[in-house]
Formats: C-alpha cells, structure tokens, sequence
C-alpha cells in the first residue's frame, strides 16, 4: 500500500484503452472537475475508483490519507476539464441520418441493427455515457443494448423504447407504402385496450421506456404537426399500463393540444414541445415534466435533407417549426420548466450530439445549465440518480474530460478527448 499523494507525485500513467485495461483500481487526477450538483468547477481534485464504481473524491490535500493499492492505475488529468458522463434523452441508434424519406423502406431490421453497432460507438466516444433510444424496429435497440451491456460491442449505456407507439395513419405508423404494401402491427394501435396490450408487449420483449407519439411529426408523410394524435383516454391508458410495469413515457408532440393533453395524461416527458403555449409551460412545470427539446437539428434537416432523402413536405413543415421552437425553448428556460438534453441524433448523423450544447446557450441557458441538462437532470428524468448524473461517491464512474473549460466556452463538449463508462477508458485522444 501507498499514500496517494506520493503515488500521484510518482508516476503517472495514462489508461491504456478498455479492452487492454485490467486494473481494478485506478486514480483520476482532475486539474478541474465540474461538480454538476453544485455548479462550482472544483480544482485539483483527485477520483478514487474501485470496481467501475466512484469511491472516494476530494482534494490532494484532503484525500492524502487514503490507502491504495501499490498497482493501481494513475490517469492524470491535471491540464483537463473532468466532467461526468454527457446523456442524450433522445437518440435513435438504429437509424442513419442519410437515409430519409423513401430511402428508408429500402433498410431491413437487420441492416438497422448494424447501423446502431456502428453508432453505439460514434456515441459513446462523442463522451456521451448513456442515451435513451426512443424507437427502433424489431426491438433491434434492446438487442443492441444487450450487446454492450454483454462487452461484445462498445457503446452508451441504453434506455432503449422499442416499437415506437402510434395511431393508425400517424407519426409512428409506417405510411410510406401503398396501402396493398403496408404491413399491418409493429406498434400501431387505436383504443384504450389496444395500447394497454402494445406498452404490456414493448415490456414483455426488453423496453425500459415507451414512446408514443401524441401529435403529427415533420418527417413523416401525410401528418400535420400541430394535429393530436391519440384521445386522452387513449393517452392515459399508455401511460397507467406503463406506470403500473415501473416504466417512464416519452411523448413526441409538437403540437399545443397534443403537448397539454399529455401532460395532462401524465407523461413524464415530452420530446420537441415545438409549440408548447405559455399555458403548456406553467402545466409542465406544475406537473414536473420534462420539455425535451431538439433545438440544434432544425438546422441540419434545412442543410442536408434534401440530399439525404428527407421529403419537401417534411421540409417544408420544419420551416415553420424550427425557429418557433428554438422560441418557445427559451420561454421555458426562463420560465424554470425542467429541460432536459435530447438531440434527437439519427435524424442528424449520430457523434455530433455535441452540437446541441451551444443552442441551448445561444436560446437561454447558461453553460452550466445545458450540462446540468445533459447530466444531473436526465437522470432525474431517467430515475438513474442513484448511480449516474454526477461525479460522487457510489456511483458509476462515467467521466470524460476536454482540453478547455466548458464553462467558458460549452462548445469544448464537441470534441471530447478523453471518456471512460463504468470505470473503463474507451478514448485518451
């Protein structure tokens, strides 16, 4: 055994990458760490892990005492930014941001869940440690989670949705095919009964989370954004069914009446809110909603769509929709609703997740804010506090780390340079 201090002014040695890595202690030498719980940026802090897990933190001055083994391994960070693991509450892994429109019927599940293998990896070296997937075909997300969760790939920890929930003819139906064409299931239900039985089998077969959709959406045919989908009864029973089996509901809405009568159903979140009224805001902050609002890719859907297959139509309707959410996003920041980060990565190539992080500062929030989003408060939102959120004692250890000073400047997070998930250096770059 040797006293840390020393160990840390003897040798540093930077992880060596994950799959060579066979250290069950290691000691992090933070320059600065962000405590995301407190919002203070932290200097010279030292990070004890044992196991995967967080076991001790404090300063060289407080922490000296503590006894480590003689072969634990050093990752010194000292001229580094140390933050917790970055989490996204809205990614679709299985889907690829250049294939939109009608090029997507030429996808099969299979071929979707080597695309999410592909972007499981992108994801997670962008320094994002956990994301929420909400809707794959063929449950492809829960295979994939499997997958890393077994170490045969590597990727985020996952919260994967499964089959998305909708209305026949809507947002989360497949209407792309003539009707002769059009396969009927996957997650299409209508009626109280009917969506009880669809969230009873997303559970049976591996989902953590239901999403359903509650209004039309911009990239799918023939929907009206701002028309509801779903009765409240049909809403209510989604999310009772799913409650009663100890899981959380996302709602894609972008429409007013879709959002409130949600919120009203009790969803615990609501992805886009692109047109969420005032009235919609004081509700969802009265209720504790969380406005999952994808700011950033407004602008590559208006860029690069149209090459990557998205239709006019969809265009068309995200030219009336973007800006009007980047507004209603700053209404809700300065009206306190709880923000959560969602990207909706797959609709935008996935790594770039990043990108996000300076919207959110440009609409309203402050640095510490939009990671406090990405961090503390999805796991709120995930009920995952407990293990993950924040850098402390007891909990996973997802860290990465960057060059600057995010607080500075947030646009540091799109290039992470160093990440490690439950203890294991993925990228030293």
């Amino acid at each position: 055994m040797k006293n840390l201090y020393l160990g840390l002014l003897l040798s540093s040695v930077l992880a060596a990458p994950a799959f060579a890595d066979d250290h069950n202690t290691k000691v992090v030498y933070a320059g600065t760490m962000i405590d995301v719980e407190s919002g203070k940026a932290l200097k010279d802090r030292v990070i004890v892990i044992e196991d995967g897990m967080i076991t001790a933190i404090g300063s060289r001055a407080t922490i000296e005492d503590i006894e480590i083994p003689d072969d634990a391994e050093l990752i010194d960070l000292s001229d580094m930014t140390v933050l917790p693991g970055l989490s996204d509450s809205h990614v679709h892994l299985t889907s690829d941001a250049n294939v939109h429109g009608y090029k997507r019927l030429t996808r099969s599940t299979p071929r979707a869940a080597i695309t999410g293998v592909v972007n499981a990896e992108k994801t997670l070296m962008a320094g994002f440690t956990t994301v929420r997937n909400l809707g794959a075909p063929g449950f492809a997300d829960v295979d994939l989670m499997n997958a890393i969760d077994d170490g045969d790939v590597p990727g985020p920890h996952m919260i994967p949705a499964g089959r998305s929930i909708g209305i026949t003819g809507g947002h989360c139906d497949n209407n792309l095919l003539p009707y002769e064409a059009q396969a009927k299931g996957g997650g299409v239900a209508d009626g109280p009964w009917a969506v009880r039985a669809k969230v009873r089998e997303n559970n049976k077969y591996g989902a953590k989370v239901i999403k359903f959709c509650g209004t039309g959406g911009v990239l799918s045919k023939g929907t009206k954004i701002g028309a509801q989908q779903f009765s409240f009864e049909e809403m209510k029973a989604i999310v009772d069914e799913a409650h009663l089996l100890g899981l959380k509901v996302a709602v894609h809405a972008h429409g007013a009446d879709g959002i409130e009568t949600a919120i009203r159903a009790g969803v615990d979140s609501v992805e886009h809110s692109s047109l969420i009224t005032d009235a919609g805001i004081r509700m969802a902050k009265q209720k504790g909603t969380y406005l999952s609002m994808d700011i950033y890719v407004s602008d590559y859907i208006l860029s690069e769509g149209e090459a990557a297959g998205i239709l006019e139509e969809s265009l068309a309707k995200e030219r009336t929709v973007g800006k009007a959410q980047r507004e209603r996003f700053q209404a809700a920041v300065k009206a306190g609703a709880n923000i959560a980060f969602g990207s909706d990565a797959g609709v935008y190539p996935h790594g770039q997740n990043g990108r996000q992080f300076a919207y959110m500062v440009d609409w309203g929030m402050t640095p510490i804010q939009a990671i406090q989003a990405s961090t503390i408060g999805n796991a709120k939102l995930f009920g995952i506090t407990e293990d993950r959120g924040s850098i402390a004692v007891g909990k996973r250890a997802d860290i990465i780390a960057v060059d600057g000073d995010p607080l500075a400047d947030v646009k540091e997070l799109e290039d992470v340079d160093f990440v490690m998930k439950g203890g294991w250096v993925y990228k030293t770059d």
